[in-house]
């Protein structure tokens, strides 16, 4: 028969096995246990998130994603975005990227009929300004809007 004190033993060291887990910093056990549930409802959250993200994934196979290319020409950007289906609404995400990135739209030829193609060139709107923007981050800017405009379109 197992004695009251190794039951405690017991008890404790799984107490401080899962307050490790979940880099708990509590002492008492109501408040370890607390910590506990936090930490599950966030890794459900977690997992919710990382769910939508690959069935966003999903919805876009390599053939129907948009392809980006950014290319760096003295001062500007020739950015150029193309999908093989019409994408009703993306034109507008990818400008307010280029807006929150602070570039400036100077010339643009954009076709919707049957596939979505935009060609544009920008140019930094502010050119003293001491951020340093290439090729690479404008690109990552022209996702995140393609991000949005999926998240908006799936909404809908």
């Amino acid at each position: 028969m197992v004695s009251r004190e190794q039951k405690r033993a017991a008890k404790q060291k799984k107490l401080q096995l899962l307050r490790s887990i979940t880099n708990s910093h509590a002492h008492d056990k109501a408040s370890i246990i607390l910590d506990a549930s936090n930490y599950i409802k966030d890794l459900k959250q977690r997992v919710e998130k990382l769910n939508q993200d690959v069935a966003t994934a999903a919805s876009f196979t390599s053939q129907n994603f948009p392809t980006i290319r950014v290319e760096e020409q003295e001062n500007d950007f020739l950015i150029k975005v193309f999908t093989a289906r019409n994408c009703q609404g993306l034109l507008v995400f990818i400008l307010e990227a280029f807006e929150e990135l602070g570039l400036e739209v100077l010339q643009a030829r954009v076709s919707t009929s049957d596939s979505f193609h935009l060609e544009a060139i920008a140019t930094r709107e502010n050119k003293e300004a001491d951020d340093h923007i290439d090729a690479q981050v404008v690109k990552q800017v022209v996702l995140q809007g393609i991000q949005k405009w999926i998240e908006v379109s799936e909404q809908e």
